[in-house]
């Protein structure tokens, strides 16, 4: 285990499909996949414990246009199906980097992968092994944020990460305003009335019931989820 002693004992990281694509239109970057596994074993070594939930908007994207019309639990039900895909290539090199991966799903499809179960879930959670759950909550008009809300709270979790483009949550888009500064933290309640568009609502509501913190942070800036873990100054923590 890593000499730096880490804050945080059990973490929930939530992944867009989008951040597998690299500089891809869609699919899955194979670099890109590699590099983020290569930032999650770091953590891992440190002696954390870590779950994963994925979006499957990367894989999604590629079909979206035969989508239009589409009849709207039927597409949900295609976004599940696109985030197994990358919870399956998430998990392959994982294992091929030298570490544990498990890959359950919210929808029975057992000549694939394992269903999820809760038990099942802490026992490899405790081993040391990643947990990566895939298929969102098994619900349409659900989105991944909602999942990762939801088995954040079920396993337990110490903290959400959310996993973006973006360092953090600033005062305005710091893309167009070039003053905008980040929060360091927020509540809650400011970040609602705000209306900073964290999470979709369902996901945020039940992770501030649950006093279940997140913490937004870039997974495209090397070494920041291992500071995230340290309790560094990384990010924007929003807590009840």
């Amino acid at each position: 285990m890593s000499e730096a002693r880490a804050a945080h004992k059990r973490i929930l990281l939530k992944l867009s499909g989008e951040s597998l694509m690299g500089d891809d239109a869609f699919g899955i970057n194979r670099g890109t996949i590699v590099r983020i596994v290569g930032e999650v074993a770091e953590v891992v070594n440190m002696g954390v414990e870590v779950a994963i939930v994925i979006g499957g908007g990367n894989i999604f994207r590629g079909v979206a246009g035969g989508s239009v019309g589409m009849d709207r639990a039927t597409a949900d039900y295609m976004g599940m199906l696109a985030t197994v895909m990358n919870a399956l290539a998430l998990g392959d090199a994982m294992n091929k980097q030298g570490l544990t991966a498990r890959v359950m799903s919210a929808i029975g499809i057992e000549q694939v992968v394992e269903p999820y179960v809760r038990p099942k879930a802490l026992q490899y959670l405790e081993e040391g092994k990643v947990v990566i759950f895939a298929a969102g909550t098994g619900n349409p008009f659900f989105t991944t944020d909602t999942a990762a809300a939801l088995r954040g709270a079920e396993i337990g979790a110490e903290l959400v990460l959310k996993a973006t483009k973006v360092d953090g949550v600033y005062t305005a888009d710091p893309k167009l305003d070039p003053a905008a500064t980040r929060y360091n933290k927020i509540t809650f309640d400011d970040a609602m009335a705000q209306n900073l568009g964290i999470m979709d609502a369902t996901a945020f509501a039940l992770c501030r019931d649950q006093k279940l913190p997140i913490k937004v942070f870039s997974i495209f800036k090397h070494g920041a989820l291992k500071r995230v873990v340290l309790g560094e100054d990384e990010g924007t923590l929003v807590y009840a």
